[in-house]
């Protein structure tokens, strides 16, 4: 039971790896791509918004199908997919192209083979330790932005641009051999257990709490992604080497590996509630001291301090369905506020690059980033879990 719990773990971190590295590297490439190609940041900031609308609606239909037959082929299949069209990022030389292949093929592979399918399996697998074993499989991603982008970032200087989207293909192509492992019928079908409680979508979708974690999540998404796509360039902007902005995103990885670790086990203690006002709280007082001071110093600490906080929040959507509204819809639930956190992060990504384009600096976004941010925080108690279980107000 041990070994096939481990394998489930393992298994789910690798498929986090890959797919965070992966979705992190345009970040890296973000510059050196527009500034070659000779396109406006909007541009390419185009591609990553439907980027994250595209994997959005791909994601919420990969945790409906979990919950309702094994996450493998969902898995095998993103990663598959998403192998391509990483791939095919190395051939662009028109926006179109970065569209295509990163917009559409990417987007769909990767979020199929993403959050909401791993997570459902992890909980079938560990249902007592639902918030840890989430964190530390979710720590993937941050995993891999630290390893692969500070990899990258060699590449990047030795290659150019193209090879990352190169290194990547190769990394979903290897992870392909290792979702061929069986793994346990726990994980793929719920272990023979009786069927879980709770509500439906609809039911779910008539609380105030269902309403107050999309926009929770609406806010950590727009930050998120403008934080992650935008950050290196900015870094650059500000005159800083190379190396030392591009490794950003690899600092950020490890910042937030210790903080979605620390969050895991602090939320199956009080829940998720409190370790996400703590989320936000820290944003504002970054986001304000960027606002304020532009130094490497302080550009440094904004990347490591916003980074502990980046996947925090992922984990905890889970505990947030499953107290709130049951396991019934697992998946469809996580799933679906995961992808409102997609889309909001696409357009902070996307918007992050035509508020450079129209005024040359980012300053309007980053303030925007602060009111959001303070605005999540003050919603973050209509967010507590009912005095009544979930369960106890299923629907049949």
């Amino acid at each position: 039971m041990r070994a096939g719990v481990a394998l489930v773990l393992g298994t789910g971190f690798l498929v986090l790896f890959v797919g965070g590295g992966a979705r992190f590297g345009i970040g890296l490439a973000f510059k050196p791509m527009v500034d070659e190609l000779g396109w406006g940041r909007g541009q390419l900031g185009l591609a990553i918004g439907l980027y994250m609308v595209v994997s959005a609606v791909a994601t919420f239909i990969g945790g409906r199908l979990a919950d309702r037959a094994s996450p493998r082929l969902l898995l095998s299949l993103g990663t598959l997919v998403g192998g391509i069209g990483i791939g095919l990022m190395s051939r662009v030389t028109e926006p179109w192209h970065a569209l295509l292949f990163y917009g559409v093929v990417f987007a769909i592979g990767n979020g199929a083979a993403s959050m909401a399918p791993v997570g459902v399996m992890v909980t079938r697998a560990v249902p007592g330790r639902a918030g840890l074993a989430n964190a530390v499989v979710m720590s993937g991603i941050s995993g891999g932005q630290l390893v692969m982008m500070a990899a990258l970032t060699v590449a990047l200087v030795a290659a150019g641009w193209r090879s990352i989207f190169v290194w990547l293909a190769l990394a979903h192509a290897g992870l392909l051999a290792v979702l061929l492992l069986p793994l346990p019928a726990q994980a793929r079908h719920g272990g023979g257990a009786a069927a879980p409680d709770g509500l439906s979508l609809r039911d779910a979708a008539r609380t105030r709490r269902f309403w107050v974690l999309l926009a929770i999540y609406a806010v950590c998404g727009l930050d998120d992604f403008f934080v992650g796509t935008h950050v290196v360039a900015f870094a650059l902007d500000t005159g800083v080497g190379v190396m030392f902005a591009g490794n950003l995103l690899a600092l950020m990885g490890l910042a937030a590996l210790v903080g979605v670790l620390a969050a895991g086990a602090f939320s199956d203690r009080t829940g998720p509630v409190m370790a996400t006002a703590v989320v936000f709280a820290i944003r504002v007082a970054v986001f304000g001291l960027i606002a304020v001071d532009r130094s490497p110093l302080s550009v440094a600490i904004f990347a490591l301090v916003f980074g502990a906080t980046f996947l925090v929040t992922a984990p905890l959507t889970l505990l947030f369905v499953r107290d709130c509204f049951g396991t019934r819809n697992l998946g469809a639930l996580t799933g679906l506020i995961t992808m409102v956190h997609q889309i909001f992060g696409g357009i902070g990504a996307y918007g992050g690059g035509l508020v450079f384009d129209a005024t040359g600096n980012y300053d309007a976004a980053f303030i925007l980033m602060l009111v959001a941010s303070a605005g999540a925080l003050l919603l973050c108690p209509l967010a507590t879990r009912p005095a009544t279980s979930a369960s106890a107000r299923s629907t049949p």
